[in-house]
C-alpha cells in the first residue's frame, strides 16, 4: 500500500506505453481490450488511495525516498484524491465510447487518452509547483494530439489556436517559477508557504507579481474570462469522447487556483495574504454573464456545452472568491457534479449529430431521428442535471454554493449570478431540446443513421447515473468535500503533510 499514491500516475502511463508496442499494437480489438481493463485498473486504483487517505489521513509520497523539500514528492489528500478518482471515471467512459468506432478515425488514441490520465493525475497529486508545470505540459501534449485526432479543418484550426495559447501560458508560467524560485529558493508548496512568513517588504512586490503570474496561467487554464475565448470552439471541434475528457482540463486550473492560493498565498501569507481575492469576484461574475451569453447564442449542442462549461468555471471561481472553507467545500461538490454531466452532453450531442444527417446537432429542423426517445431521455436527464434542477446533484451543488453566501453583500454577487446564469441556461436548453427533438421535416426515420452502440450507450448511463448517486450519497460525498476543504485551508495540515518537521 505505500506505493498506492503514485499508482494513479504510473499505471496510465505504462499502459500508454504498452499500447503503441506489438502484440497491442497490430490489433485494434486487442488496443480496446488493454485500454478498458487498464482504466477498469486505473479506477480501482483511485477507489482505493481515496479510502485510505478519508481513513487515514493525507498520504505522502517521497520518490527516491529524497525528504521534502529537496526531492519529488507527491501528496494524496482528500482534495486530490476525489480528483483522481474523477478523472479515472472520465477515462473509462471515454475509452468505452471510443470503443464503438471513434478510436478507428486516427493512431493512439487509447495510447493518449491515457497520458491524458497520467498528466491530470500528477497535476492533483504533485507537492511542488515545479512538478505541476511537469505534468501540465504531458497532459498538454496528449491533448494537442487528441484535439486533431481524426483530421479535418475545424479540428486544425482550433487545435492552432489552442496551441499557441497554451504556449503563451507555458511561457508565464515559467517565468513565474523562475521569480519565485530566486526569490524563496524553493518551488515546494508548502517549503514556500513557510517562507512566505518571512519575507522582508522589499522581495514582497517579485513575489506578489509571481502570484499574480500564476493566476494568469491557472485562468487561462480554466477559461476564466476574458482568458475565455478559446474554450467553445476548441470543446467543439474535438471528437466526442476526447471533448467528455476534456471536461475535467479547466478543473486542473480551478484546482491549481484552489491549491495555490490558497496554501500558498492564503490568509497566512503576510502581507500576500488572499492577493487573487481582488481579482477572483469580478473574474468570477464576468465569467458567469459570458457564458451566459454564450449559450444563449449557441448554434448547435456542442457549443452550447461548450459554454455551460464556461458557467461552471464561473460557479466555482465564484467559491474560490469567497475564500472560506465552506464555500470550497460546496464547489468541490458541485465540481464533480459538473465535470461528469458535461461529460455526458458531449457524447449526447455527438449520438443526436450521428442520427440527424447533414443538420448535425445545429438547432434547425431536420429529419426524424431514428432513435428519438432514447436520445430524448438522455438529453433530458442531462439538461435537468446541468441546469441545477431537483432532484439531481446539480441543485445540491448550487444550494452549497448560495448557502455558502453570508453577508448581504456577498448575497447579491454571489445569487444574481448564479441564478441568471441558472435561468440562462434553462431558456437555452429548453430551445436547444425543442428544435431537436420536435421541429422535424418528415415523419419518417432516417434509416440510414447511426444507431447507438452498446458501449456508447454504457458510456452515457454511467455517467449520468453518477448524477443521482450524487444525490442519494449526498451526505457522505459533501462530508468528503467539506473535509477536503477543511485540509486546504488549514495551514497545519497542508504544512504537515509534506514537511513535519517544518510543520511542528
Amino acid at each position: 500500500m505505500q506505493h498506492l499514491v503514485i499508482m494513479p500516475f504510473l499505471l496510465p502511463l505504462l499502459a500508454g506505453v504498452l499500447l503503441i508496442l506489438p502484440p497491442i499494437q497490430n490489433s485494434i480489438t486487442r488496443q480496446r481490450i488493454f485500454a478498458v481493463g487498464s482504466s477498469m485498473l486505473v479506477l480501482v486504483v483511485s477507489s482505493g488511495l481515496l479510502k485510505e487517505v478519508m481513513s487515514q489521513g493525507t498520504q505522502l509520497y517521497a520518490l527516491g525516498n529524497w525528504s521534502a523539500p529537496y526531492g519529488i514528492v507527491l501528496v494524496a489528500d482528500p482534495l486530490a484524491a476525489l480528483l483522481v478518482l474523477l478523472t479515472s471515471i472520465l477515462a473509462l467512459a471515454s475509452i468505452l465510447y471510443a470503443c464503438a468506432g471513434e478510436d478507428e478515425t486516427g493512431m493512439y488514441y487509447h495510447t493518449l487518452i491515457l497520458l491524458l490520465v497520467a498528466g491530470v493525475n500528477g497535476a492533483f497529486l504533485t507537492g511542488d509547483l515545479f512538478n505541476l508545470f511537469v505534468c501540465f505540459e504531458i497532459l498538454l501534449i496528449a491533448s494537442y494530439a487528441l484535439l486533431i485526432h481524426g483530421g479535418g479543418k475545424h479540428k486544425t484550426q482550433a487545435s492552432l489556436h489552442y496551441v499557441i495559447l497554451n504556449l503563451v501560458g507555458s511561457s508565464i508560467f515559467l517565468f513565474a517559477l523562475g521569480i519565485l524560485y530566486g526569490m524563496l529558493g524553493t518551488l515546494n508548496t508548502a517549503d514556500m508557504a513557510i517562507k512566505l512568513q518571512t519575507l522582508d517588504s522589499d522581495e514582497t512586490t517579485l513575489v506578489k507579481i509571481a502570484g499574480l503570474l500564476l493566476l494568469i496561467v491557472f485562468g487561462l487554464k480554466s477559461a476564466m474570462l476574458p482568458l475565455h475565448f478559446w474554450l467553445p470552439r476548441t470543446y467543439a471541434a474535438a471528437s466526442a469522447p476526447v471533448a467528455a475528457m476534456f471536461a475535467i482540463m479547466t478543473k486542473v486550473g480551478i484546482y491549481s487556483i484552489f491549491r495555490v492560493h490558497t496554501v500558498i498565498f492564503g490568509d497566512f501569507a503576510g502581507d500576500l495574504a488572499n492577493i487573487a481575492q481582488f481579482w477572483l469576484w469580478p473574474i468570477a461574475v464576468l465569467t458567469l454573464i459570458a457564458g451566459a451569453i454564450g449559450a444563449l447564442a449557441s448554434q448547435n449542442l456542442k457549443m452550447l456545452t461548450a459554454n455551460m462549461i464556461l458557467i461552471s468555471v464561473g460557479t466555482l471561481l465564484t467559491g474560490a472568491a469567497l475564500g472560506r472553507e465552506d464555500a470550497s467545500g460546496a464547489s468541490f461538490y458541485y465540481l464533480l457534479h459538473t465535470t461528469l454531466v458535461s461529460a455526458a452532453m458531449f457524447l449526447i450531442a455527438d449520438l443526436i449529430a450521428k442520427q440527424r444527417g447533414k443538420a448535425a446537432d445545429r438547432f434547425v429542423a431536420a429529419r426524424l431521428m431514428k432513435q428519438r426517445d432514447l436520445l430524448a431521455g438522455l438529453y433530458f436527464v442531462a439538461a435537468i442535471a446541468m441546469v441545477g434542477m431537483p432532484p439531481l446533484s446539480g441543485f445540491i451543488g448550487k444550494a452549497l454554493l448560495l448557502q455558502s453566501a453570508h453577508t448581504g453583500a456577498e448575497m447579491g454577487w454571489v445569487w444574481s449570478s448564479i441564478l441568471f446564469a441558472g435561468l440562462a441556461s434553462i431558456i437555452a436548453l429548453s430551445r436547444a431540446g425543442t428544435t431537436l427533438f420536435w421541429r422535424t421535416t418528415g415523419n419518417t426515420a432516417d434509416t440510414d443513421g447511426n444507431p447507438v452502440h452498446i458501449t456508447q450507450l454504457m458510456a452515457i448511463v454511467f455517467l449520468l447515473s453518477l448524477s443521482p448517486l450524487l444525490v442519494l450519497f449526498a451526505g457522505p460525498i459533501t462530508s468528503m468535500t467539506h473535509e477536503a476543504a477543511a485540509v486546504l485551508h488549514n495551514p497545519e495540515l497542508s504544512v504537515r503533510a509534506l514537511l513535519p518537521v517544518l510543520g511542528e
